[in-house]
């Protein structure tokens, strides 16, 4: 049974994370979305974007805590920088995903690349967070670098186009980041007038982000920087592409626990929130070395 649209929407207006990062937050600001996208409880958008060049600047996001959940982060243009407090860093350049784990606590930064900055151009990314169930919240800090050339990819039926399998399955690919609940990610690119079709574990939350061009779900159109939500109604989902297409589909299971949210805390009791305000101030999530 094919999957029915629930609602195409799009993100809050743009709006500057630190000085580095143009994005469009496409949940949780719409806030009926929060249980339907469990497990993914935050998704920025940041289209493409011509950055000038710089000398020395560094633009981004200087350090800042996170705990309970996990940040991912695609590239699709540009290059984008970072470095934690748990030792770990690195680049994440076009095709490349970072998946970090914030678990019991951690600080990073997140910047443009050094070359990147001082040529300037286009940056192209998007970034979620994937929440963590009770058992997992503080669960120690963890960094996967998932590199383009690591990320399987699948010719979808019919020359529709090609996925790449970033977490879960599709066929007989399985993505190669590790994850504490069901959470998978296909990023797709299609072709004009084809239509790929996806399984879609019954139970599981499920949408589909349009990066590029125009794709019709169930009836309903969306065009890039559009989000399609879809029901629970179904185990398969079709998706026909207008133009050449790209595509970021998110399902998982829905974490269903209780969810209190503070900042870059995500956690299940005020309580824990608390306590992740006061372990930050006491120094606990570590120290962050430039």
């Amino acid at each position: 049974m094919l999957r029915s649209v629930e609602k195409v929407f799009s993100g809050a207006p743009f709006h500057m994370v630190g000085d580095g990062f143009r994005v469009s937050n496409h949940f949780p600001a719409v806030s009926d979305l929060l249980k339907r996208m469990s497990p993914f409880f935050l998704l920025d958008y940041h289209p493409p974007f011509e950055y000038p060049q710089t000398s020395d600047e560094r633009r981004g996001v200087g350090p800042h805590p996170h705990r309970g959940f996990e940040t991912v982060t695609l590239a699709y243009e540009g290059a984008v920088a970072h470095h934690d407090s748990a030792g770990n860093g690195g680049v994440i350049r076009p095709g490349d995903v970072q998946w970090m784990t914030a678990g019991s606590g951690v600080l990073h930064s997140e910047y443009h690349e050094k070359s990147f900055a001082s040529s300037g151009g286009p940056l192209h990314v998007v970034q979620i967070w994937v929440n963590l169930p009770r058992k997992y919240k503080m669960h120690a800090p963890r960094y996967q670098a998932v590199l383009d050339a690591d990320i399987p990819r699948v010719e979808l039926s019919g020359e529709a186009g090609t996925a790449r399998v970033i977490s879960g399955a599709l066929d007989d690919a399985q993505g190669p980041a590790a994850t504490f609940s069901p959470a998978r990610m296909i990023d797709a690119r299609l072709k004009a007038g084809k239509s790929a079709r996806f399984a879609i574990e019954r139970g599981h939350n499920a949408a589909v982000l349009a990066l590029e061009g125009a794709v019709v779900v169930d009836g309903a159109r969306a065009s890039a920087g559009e989000s399609v939500l879809l029901k629970n109604d179904g185990d398969e989902l079709v998706v026909a592409a207008e133009t050449d297409a790209a595509v970021l589909l998110l399902d998982g299971a829905p974490i269903e626990e209780p969810l209190y949210h503070y900042g870059p805390f995500l956690m299940n009791t005020r309580d824990e929130i608390n306590q992740a305000v006061e372990d930050y101030q006491a120094g606990k999530f570590g120290r962050l070395r430039d």
